[in-house]
């Protein structure tokens, strides 16, 4: 066992030094995070086509139903439920199923009628900031439409629907706020992946894979060389992010350092199997990067990093299921801007625990089979 342990630490050692000699190694690990993460930061937007939101109609009356038809009729708000009691919002601003929820307290039609002021309460889910910014901006059209027709038939000095809006998780509806802490999954995935990938792939372009084969490492230690580096080097990179968004962005963080490094662990064995994996497979660092540039961006793009992953077709949604970087968005920014604990974290820990013992079981049987 001990001399087992001291052949693992010889080989990080030496993958250490590989990894860090190498330029191009070393550009992938310090200025891609960096970079991206500003670009992102400053310049990246996000579009909406559907709203799913829940309501409670406290009132029941001709206007709160008129105005609810107009949602329901745009076509482009999509509800989701209707609440009986108030203690149901949280439910659904929490799990996610309703970006905005609309409260319409008893007495909406008796203060319109009586010129009265009539606000229309709005809970909107801070953590995706783009789409809630847009969702009010389309609710506020509506409301507008409702208006100039409540005062075409009751005439022009009746009073309008004021929406009073909360935001939830992020007052601010920064779009910072949700783009960085869904970058610490997203850039890490990208470099993780590229450089487990590279790593076997490198060795044997380089003709010192076979001179490995001849040493009495197993393939299990030879396999422990190689990703635990990279999972250290994983660490390092989401670290870097998310020091950025901390004191560059001024993102307050509020929940646990400790819940998010093991998340991010999990995430990074996932990655790290499926790097491994890549590279079982590749016999060049071309065909290594390929084959992990083909796995990075439909994971990327289906994570929910730029859409709602709810929105996104059943099909999709299913075949998603293998996607370790839409796990790891959910647990970034519900850690980050919620503060959640393991507890109501399980639905992203468990999925990542499965993928990541899945592909690295998986690349060490490739692994295995290569070596003999």
């Amino acid at each position: 066992m001990r001399a087992s342990l001291h052949r693992i630490l010889a080989l990080i050692g030496k993958e250490f030094l590989a990894v860090l000699r190498d330029p191009r190694s070393r550009f992938i690990i310090f200025l891609p995070p960096i970079l991206q993460c500003l670009i992102f930061g400053y310049a990246a937007s996000l579009d909406l086509n559907t709203v799913a939101y829940a309501v409670l109609d406290q009132d029941h009356s001709a206007a709160s139903i008129a105005l609810l038809a107009r949602l329901d009729g745009s076509g482009v708000f999509q509800r989701q439920a209707s609440l009986s009691h108030a203690e149901d919002i949280a439910t659904w601003i929490d799990s996610g199923r309703a970006l905005l929820v609309i409260q319409i307290d008893q007495g909406f039609e008796r203060n319109l009628l009586a010129s009265a002021a009539t606000p229309l309460e709005v809970i909107a889910d801070g953590r995706n900031s783009n789409t809630a910014g847009t969702a009010l901006g389309y609710l506020n059209t509506v409301v507008e439409n409702f208006n100039a027709d409540w005062q075409s038939h009751h005439g022009p000095s009746a009073p309008s629907v004021q929406i009073v809006t909360r935001s939830w998780y992020n007052p601010n509806l920064d779009s910072r706020w949700s783009m960085i802490p869904s970058l610490i999954g997203t850039l890490t995935l990208m470099g993780t992946l590229m450089l487990t990938a590279l790593s076997v792939a490198r060795e044997r372009e380089q003709g010192t894979f076979d001179q490995l084969l001849v040493t009495p490492f197993r393939p299990s230690e030879i396999m422990a060389g190689k990703a635990i580096p990279n999972v250290v080097i994983g660490v390092s990179q989401a670290t870097i992010i998310l020091l950025i968004a901390q004191f560059w962005f001024r993102i307050p963080f509020v929940g646990s350092f400790v819940v998010l490094y093991a998340g991010l662990t999990l995430f990074l064995m996932a990655a790290v199997g499926l790097g491994l994996f890549v590279s079982s497979i590749a016999k060049t660092m071309q065909q290594a990067m390929l084959y992990a540039f083909l796995l990075v961006m439909p994971f990327a793009l289906l994570s929910g990093l730029t859409t709602p992953f709810s929105s996104m077709p059943d099909a999709l949604q299913t075949i998603m299921i293998i996607n370790p970087l839409r796990y790891a968005l959910d647990l970034t920014k519900r850690v980050y801007l919620e503060g959640e604990g393991f507890a109501n974290l399980l639905s992203d820990f468990f999925p990542l625990l499965v993928i990541g013992l899945v592909t690295l079981s998986g690349a060490a049987w490739l692994f295995r089979r290569r070596l003999t």
